[in-house]
């Protein structure tokens, strides 16, 4: 597997050669895991079946009991990932943003990550 970088900002990083590419490591399949999560279900033009449920499963007020699973298809459905080893999720309401912490195994070893959603 070879998946580019993403600097701080969340855009590809670019210019420094090798550095460029994660290539066949778990940290390629945490950060495929993190982009799909953020992409919205119908989002992408050309498969609008792709994406987290964002608007159906997650977000709103009754979804507490549905959204941890919504995220964690999600993870078990990319590419590289063989299980979930451990999943929390936090919701804050008043900043509105989901925090999840996941390690996962991969064909490639294990990778832990927190993302804020």
């Amino acid at each position: 597997m070879r998946y580019r970088k993403l600097d701080a900002n969340g855009d590809y990083s670019w210019g420094n050669q090798q550095g460029d590419f994660y290539r066949d490591q778990a940290e390629a399949v945490a950060q495929a895991v993190q982009t799909r999560l953020r992409l919205t279900l119908g989002e992408w033009f050309l498969d609008v079946t792709d994406g987290t449920p964002w608007n159906t499963e997650v977000l709103g007020k009754y979804t507490k009991d549905q959204y941890d699973t919504a995220i964690r298809d999600r993870i078990l459905g990319t590419t590289g990932v063989t299980e979930i080893v451990s999943y929390s999720s936090t919701a804050d309401t008043q900043a509105r943003t989901l925090t999840v912490t996941v390690t996962i195994n991969t064909q490639y070893g294990q990778a832990t990550f927190t993302t804020t959603l």
